[in-house]
């Protein structure tokens, strides 16, 4: 089947398999900051802004893309590289399997909501898994970052 959609800005048009993951198709456009770590939809790994509300890539049909906008962290590394620095000072990014994820998510919730609690950050975030830091870094690196902001 042909399939259409538009990937980090640009528009891509080939044939695929009807059964192919977004995940795939993703990894397969050398989109490696999508990772894949339990194929079962819980990790938050795969996490791509499909017009621009995040989804789980591994658990979406790469067909079901067709028409729509696809982002991911190749595609953001502007917005990306205002924060990612706070989150690697406080030691929060210890394998970085699961930074993707995390930057992914922290973006969609900055676009909703600016000035977080730190109760409404653990929310957002709480479908990532991170088997190394405990969350609290990622944390504590994403209110450093909001407090610089209010700081100017």
């Amino acid at each position: 089947m042909e399939l259409t959609l538009t990937l980090n800005g640009k528009k891509i048009t080939e044939t695929i398999n009807p059964d192919q993951t977004l995940f795939d198709f993703l990894r397969e456009h050398d989109c490696l900051s999508v990772k894949c770590g339990c194929e079962t939809s819980n990790c938050g790994l795969c996490t791509v802004f499909f017009d621009e509300t995040p989804v789980l890539s591994c658990s979406m049909l790469a067909a079901r893309a067709g028409g729509h906008k696809i982002t991911t962290l190749e595609g953001l590394q502007e917005e990306a590289k205002e924060f990612i620095g706070f989150i690697a000072d406080q030691g929060a990014e210890q394998c970085g399997f699961c930074n993707p994820g995390f930057v992914m998510n922290t973006i969609a919730l900055l676009r909703e909501n600016p000035d977080p609690t730190d109760d409404e950050i653990r929310q957002f975030l709480s479908g990532n898994l991170c088997r190394c830091s405990g969350y609290e870094g990622q944390l504590r690196g994403i209110r450093a970052f909001l407090d610089s902001r209010s700081a100017k």
